[in-house]
Parts: C-alpha cells; structure tokens; sequence
C-alpha cells in the first residue's frame, strides 16, 4: 500500500480516536486502534498511525542545555517558496566518477552522489543528492581526492583512509572488499598528498617519492609490474616529486625541476613521450619544463606553466586538450588563448582553469553541461562559465560534472546529476553553476508527529514534512521536502511542534500557533484550523512552550502555566476533561515551575527544588505516580529530586539529572524507557549506562539524549530508522547515531523522526520521510543522519513501497 496513503488514513482514524477520549484511568479496554493502544507483545512494534510527542521546553534563565525550539535562516526565498541557502565553510573539493566530496573548516569531509560501492563514506550505498558526512570523519583531515567510485583523504598525522569501491585493492587496506566506511591504507605515513585514478590510488611522502595500489593492467602503479596491488608499492626510480596527478589508467608526478614524468596506459598519448606505448615506469613527458601544476583527466593530461599558460596532451576526442582540433596529442600542445591561469582540473573528457580574476573556464566533453555555459556543445577552446567570472578559490572536475570552491567557502556545481553529484536537492543535470546545498544559522529544531520545524538566527522559523492541517504555516496544506518559511512570521524566540499544530514564542512575549486545530489546541478561540500563524488568545509575559499531540501549554515569568486544547484525560491540569480554545490555568502552579514538556495525553513541569509534577493521561505510568489513575491535577512524580530537564513522548516520559543521568518511566512496549527491558514503569527508572548527558528528547516511542561530547545516543522503537544506528532493529538500551559522536548542539525527536542541531548551525535528520520530514528533497526514510536541505527547487520524487 502506498505509504502516503496509508499515513493519511490512520491519521484521520487517530484523530476521531483521540477526539473520542474512550480510554479510561481503570484500564477499559480500549476499542480497536484507539488512543490509548492496547499494550503490544513486547516484541510487537506499535501501528503505524500510533502519535507523535512533545519535547521539553527549558525557562530561558538556566543555563544547563535543554530541548530547544526555535526557527532556522530563511535566506532567500523564491517563487516557489523555498530558499537558496548554499553549503558553506568549506576548504577544498574533489569530484569522482560520479560522486563529489568537501573538506572542511573543520577538517571534517562531506560528499554526495552516487554511492553504489559506499564512495560517500557514511555506512551506506544510497545516493545522496545533498551532502552527508563522512563516518568518523568529522575532523583531522587536511586533504581529500575522489576517484572513479572510491574517495581518500589525508590525515593531520599523515595517515591515509579510503573508501568506497575496492575490488581492485583501490582503498590500500590490504583486501578487496567494498567499504561504506573510512578504511587505513596499510603501512602508510608521512603523507602530504594524494591522487586516486579509476580504481588505483598513489600518494605523495614527505620524502618527495610516490606509493601506489589498486589496479595496474596498465602499469599504472609505476613498480615496473602490472600486478594488482592491494597494499602500497614505491613508484620506480622516483624522488624529488612535488605534487602526484592520477588519470583514469595513468598516473603523473611534477618534480621540483619543474618538469612532469608519467606511467601507465599510453593508448592516447597520454603521457607525453610522443608514442602511445604503455609505460610500467615513469617516463619524462617530451619538452615540457617550467610546470608548476598537473592534471590528469580520464585519458589526457594537462600541465599549467610559470607563464601562466596552459598546455595538455592525450585523448582529443572531445577538444579537451583545448587546441581547437580534435585530434589527439602524443605531446604537449598549447590550449588556445589561455594566459593567467592559476589553477587546472581535468575531467573524464573535459579541462577546466581558473583564472586569476577567479573565474573559471572549461572546454571538451560538454554532453551533460560540464563545460558551465548553459549549452550542451562541445567545445575545442576555453569558453567560459556562466556566471563565474570572480569569485572562485579552487576548481575539480569529475566524471562528467564540475564544482568550484567559492572565496566565501560555498561550493557551485554543474553538469551530469543522475546521481546527484551537483548536491542540489535534485537529480536533474545543470548546464549552468548551481548551489551545492545547506541549511546554515539555525539556532534550534523542533519535531513534531510527522513535520520539523527550525529556529533562526534573524528570529524567523522555517518548516517541512507533513503538511496536511497547515502546520508548516505557508498558508497551504501542501507537503513539503525541503524547507518553507512560514508566513509573515519574525522576531521569534523559541518554538515548540505538536503532533499536527506549530507554535511560536515572540520577543514580545506572546504566543502565536498554526496547523490543526479541532480541539482548540492553537488557542485563538475557535476549532478552526489555520495555515498561517494566529495569536493564542490573551496570552503574555510567556518565557517557554510546549506542544503536546493535540494540546499545547506555556510558562509565564511569574513560573506559572497555562494549557490549552484537547482535556480528554485532564491533560490541561485544570481539575476537568473540558476541552479548551484559550488557555487556562494549571491548577495549583502559579508559581515555582521552570520547565514544561507536553506528550501524547499528558503533561509534565520541573520545579525550582529540582522535582517533576505531572498530569493527565497514566493508563500505563506515565505520570511517574507509582499508579495508573488518570489526574486532572498535578501529581509528583515518585522519588524524583534534582532534575535539570524534562521530555514528554506519546505515552512516557524522561528526565535528565544533576548528575548527567537519565531517568525514564511509563510506557516500555519497545525499550523507550532504556533500561534493558520492555516492562512498563509507573515510578522512574534509570536508563543504562548512560552518563554525561546534556539534553534528552523524547519521541513517540524513542528517546534520544545529547552527550558532553557533543555526540547523539537514542533507544526504542526503530522501525523506521528513527535511532540512527543505521538498522531498523529496536534497542531496550542506548546504542550511538552513526556519523553524530560530536559536534551536535541541540536534539528533537518526532513521532518516527529525530533531528540534530549541529555546532555550525546546520540541522541533520534521521528516521521516517513519507512526509518529508527529513528535510533532504526526497520522501524515502534514513536509518542514519542526513542533511536538511534548502533547495531552489522542490524535489517531490517516489515514495518508497514499503
């Protein structure tokens, strides 16, 4: 059945459900996929159309970490209603076969692409059109080089890892198995650069001498053999190398004379020696001297001089040696009219240069655009991309497509994109530049039962996923892949997702809320749903939010909270079950409390002495009472001293100690509470082996918790990746987010989907995506942590079957 579908059915089931309020304090029995469910089999995942929760919401006055809810940068917002915000902070770029990859700031890797072999590096072998880090990469790399389906990067201690395809021995790991995960070259140190070709790699020592490995039918390895290698082997009778270039079955070096020697497959003349015989040593390329960088494409080569000029050789084919003809070259030739180079890249059948006005132009193989000048022409002399005359820092040149690095550390791509190796949220190829994408200057996320919202840094809040009752706030009801900002909002502090509402906190102190609305959960006095944000009625002097599934509370300065909403289980804590448009007061809080967090039919608030009080819906413990009696009061919760912060999933709930622990209670029915079990609690328990926590966020039926080390741990329910492990097995313990050991400010959790806010204010998600609420342009989910995307434009692809 397609998933789509199947969502919106059992959506509208659980509303009516949850409008219905059947389930009662004495354990009745619930009707069929009612709210509450009936408790599962331990080993029984919960239905899919089972809500979402509610994550904590920290007074603004403390200062230990908490689940944030704010907006993200809206940038520059099209006619379509999506923004161009540009992947930035980076240092260097290499382009592979079909796959591309960025070093950066922080000598962390990125790539994006084609991925069948695992050549992006993080654990998987899907195709990313937008870019995902490198696993265990985050730092420490100083160089990075892309070959035909595998990538290798240069350590700060010398070292080299590599990843990807290997069935060639290309990755130096001493075997011939695939990678979807950095690997080190074996016995390899003293690195200072690197080179990967088709399927063999080479590097440059501090010594000023080559190593190689992988493929060498054609000599490629320079050992005077053309045995495959799948360990390091000297290149023969080679010193004084300044810098090393690997084409597709060929592999050149520059030495500190000036001059360029070559070896492997000659079939074009690309190594320069005037014969098209294939060399197992290197051989000097005839006439060439005063060279001060190399390029080796798929069979042709290219050398930029002291004069500024450039000169290339090899497979003409498609005028990529730039001499106006298409004949080949078994020696240099000149490319025509070229002066003040400062910087080249050869491709599979293309050339490019970058100028020292920082503009870049290209010539050769143009089928799929990867010349920039909005054609598809080949070209035999250097035209120039399409608007990039300045800028430009660096250039690399892949299979069929080309990127430059910006002087403001953004990446521009074009050319092929099947893969998405132009990293722009779609997979469609560009004849002219594009922006390689990322969502930057969020400052906090929030997660709501099947959409995500972000805070920015201007105090605006953009939103995406689900968007059946307007709760992205764009003033339509339609899904959305990548992110939109909501409509004619700004000056915002804090935001806060429901299972199908969106609220905000302004600077002024007010509420305003958007999305569903049958029960009065926005709070502006009606049932009317909105799909732009509405004031909730006479609210002020508000410092926090929460959103619960279909009800929604605030705290006030004077440490009091007001809810409103559905009150089928006394959630709103007013002493009834009447359900309320405008907010009213929790009964007996009015004061004393520095915290609230709202869950699927109950709500929670931690206190200035450290304890926890709850209310509402407890068929299976989740007040932390020691019963399961429904209250329409506040309750403490049983043993429960020095608590920092709060989270409320759909039907448990958890919080973080002065200590650094975690302590959980309610539901257990797939290990949400992280205590090794799937025994229900109705006293706080605490989970395993966790210490050193910051934040905790609680989902539907998973909770995720923020380390001091800046990494992401989750448990609980994973059937669709929502724990980031990269399975879908469910975990009764915590078990660490792949790619997210560091580097993570903030953590949301939604109904099927979690998200992290990243130090350099980028956001990544994980988990469910029938809705989009990933953020990355497609619809099919991810069982590891990928990028939310700004694109400019939308990238509705297929829903996966499931």
């Amino acid at each position: 059945m397609n998933v789509r579908l199947l969502v919106i059915a059992n959506l509208l089931a659980i509303i009516t459900l949850l409008a219905s309020g059947r389930a009662t304090a004495q354990g009745t029995q619930p009707p069929p996929q009612s709210f509450p469910p009936a408790q599962p089999a331990a080993s029984t995942q919960l239905p899919l159309w089972e809500p979402a929760f509610g994550d904590t919401v920290v007074h603004p006055a403390e200062t230990h970490a908490g689940i944030q809810r704010i907006d993200p940068t809206v940038g520059v917002f099209h006619q379509l209603g999506l923004a161009s915000l540009p992947l930035q902070n980076i240092t260097a770029i290499a382009a592979g076969g079909e796959h591309t990859c960025a070093l950066t700031t922080a000598g962390g890797v990125k790539c994006w692409g084609s991925n069948s072999y695992g050549q992006l590096g993080d654990g998987t072998t899907t195709n990313r059109a937008t870019p995902v880090d490198v696993s265990g990469l985050g730092s420490g790399v100083t160089a990075i080089a892309a070959g035909g389906s595998h990538t290798c990067a240069v350590t700060a201690a010398g070292g080299v890892t590599c990843w990807g395809r290997n069935s060639s021995g290309q990755l130096g790991d001493g075997t011939t198995t695939d990678r979807t995960a950095p690997v080190a070259v074996s016995g390899l140190t003293g690195v200072t650069a690197i080179a990967a070709g088709g399927r063999h790699t080479c590097a440059l020592t501090t010594t000023g001498g080559v190593t190689c490995w992988g493929v060498n039918s054609d000599g490629q390895l320079g050992d005077g053999t053309t045995t495959q290698r799948t360990a390091p082997v000297a290149v023969s009778g080679l010193t004084g190398v300044t810098a090393v270039a690997a084409g597709w079955s060929h592999t050149c070096a520059l030495t500190t004379t000036g001059g360029v020697t070559c070896w492997g497959s000659n079939s074009s003349g690309q190594l320069g020696d005037g014969t098209t015989t294939n060399r197992t040593t290197p051989v000097a390329v005839s006439g060439l001297t005063g060279v001060t960088a190399i390029a080796a494409g798929g069979d042709h080569t290219c050398a930029r001089t002291t004069a500024g000029g450039v000169t290339c050789w090899g497979d003409n084919s498609s005028g990529q040696l730039g001499d106006g003809t298409t004949t080949n070259r078994a020696t240099p030739v000149d490319v025509s009219g070229l002066t003040g180079v400062t910087a080249i890249a050869a491709g599979g059948g293309h050339t490019c240069a970058l100028t020292a006005a920082g503009g870049v132009t290209c010539w050769g193989d143009n089928s799929s655009g990867q010349l920039g000048d909005g054609t598809t022409t080949n070209r035999a002399t250097p035209v120039d991309v399409s608007g990039l005359s300045s800028g430009v820092s660096a250039i690399a040149a892949g299979g069929g497509h080309t990127c430059a690095l910006t002087a403001a550390g953004g990446v521009k791509c074009w050319g092929a994109n099947s893969f998405g190796q132009l990293g722009d949220g779609v997979f469609g190829s560009s004849t002219t530049a594009v922006d390689v994408s990322g969502l930057t200057g969020v400052t906090a996320v929030a997660a709501g039962g099947f959409h995500t919202c972000a805070l920015t840094t201007t105090g605006g809040v953009t939103c995406w996923g689900s968007n059946f009752y307007g709760q992205l706030g764009d003033g339509t009801t339609t899904n959305r892949a990548a992110p939109v900002a909501v409509s004619g909002l700004t000056g915002v502090t804090a935001i806060a997702a429901g299972g199908f509402h969106t609220c905000a906190l302004t600077t002024t102190g007010g509420v305003k809320c958007w999305g569903y609305n049958s029960f009065g959960q926005l709070g502006d006095g009606t049932t009317t749903n909105r799909a732009a944000p509405v004031d909730v009625s006479g609210l002020t002097g508000v410092t926090a939010i929460a959103a619960g599934w279909i009800h929604t509370c605030a705290l006030t300065t004077t440490g009091g909270v007001r809810c409103w909403g559905r009150n089928s289980f006394g959630q709103l804590g007013d002493g009834t079950t009447t359900d309320r448009t405008a907010p009213v007061a929790v009964s007996g809080l009015g004061s004393g409390v520095t915290a609230i967090t709202a869950g699927g039919g109950h709500t929670c608030a931690r206190t200035t002495t450290g304890g926890v009080t709850c209310w509402g819906a407890n068929f299976v413990g989740q007040l932390g009472d020691g019963t399961t009696t429904n209250r329409t009061a506040p309750v403490a919760v049983s043993g429960l001293t020095g608590v920092t912060a709060i989270a409320a999933g759909i039907t448990h709930t958890c919080a973080r100690t002065a200590a650094g622990g975690v302590t959980c209670w309610g539901a257990n029915f797939v290990g949400q509470l992280g205590d090794g079990t799937t025994t229900n609690r109705t006293a706080p328990v605490a989970v395993s082996g966790l210490t050193g926590v910051t934040a905790v966020a609680a989902g539907r039926d998973h909770t995720c918790a923020l380390t001091t080390a800046g990494g992401v741990t989750c448990w609980g329910a994973n059937s669709e990746g929502q724990l980031g492990d990269g399975t879908t097995t469910q975990r009764t313990a915590p078990v660490a987010v792949s790619g997210l050991t560091t580097g993570v400010s903030a953590v949301a959790a939604g109904g099927f989907h979690t998200c992290a806010r990243t130090a350099a204010g980028g956001v990544r998600c994980w988990g469910a995506n029938f809705s989009g609420q990933l953020g990355n342009g497609v619809f099919s989910y991810s069982t590891t942590a990928v990028d939310v995307i700004v694109t400019a434009f939308p990238a509705y692809l297929p829903l996966v079957q499931r």
